[in-house]
């Protein structure tokens, strides 16, 4: 096996809802997204199995964090320069507070997230 060198601007990106648009390197083990949410994009509740970390670069972002309804749910915002570790099967929902620029950390790797699923 060989190292690989991937430019965010060459690669291939999806929009699998309004107002998100990601690129994507998955390897073996883990895969990491370029994220960019526009203001007031709104990410629905969701889980999966990946272990997940999303680190901030741009913007400010509302986590809804758990069920919503549930005595452990809660809401925190997120800030540039911040890394939020979301464990395997934790359900979150997320909200754009202003135009955000993320890199998400996934293991295991997959060729669908939860956002996929909606």
């Amino acid at each position: 096996m060989s190292a690989v060198l991937y430019r965010w601007k060459d690669l291939a990106s999806d929009k699998p809802m309004a107002l998100l648009e990601r690129r994507r390197v998955i390897g073996e083990k883990a895969m990491i997204s370029q994220v960019r949410l526009q203001k007031g994009c709104d990410i629905p509740s969701h889980a999966h199995e990946n272990e997940q970390f999303a680190c901030l670069l741009e913007g400010s972002m509302r986590f809804g964090l758990g069920e919503k309804g549930m005595p452990q749910w809660r809401e925190l915002v997120l800030h540039a320069g911040e890394v939020l570790h979301l464990p395997s099967n934790c359900p979150h929902s997320a909200y754009a507070l202003e135009d955000c620029l993320i890199l998400d950390i996934f293991s295991p790797p997959s060729q669908t997230t939860g956002i996929d699923r909606h």
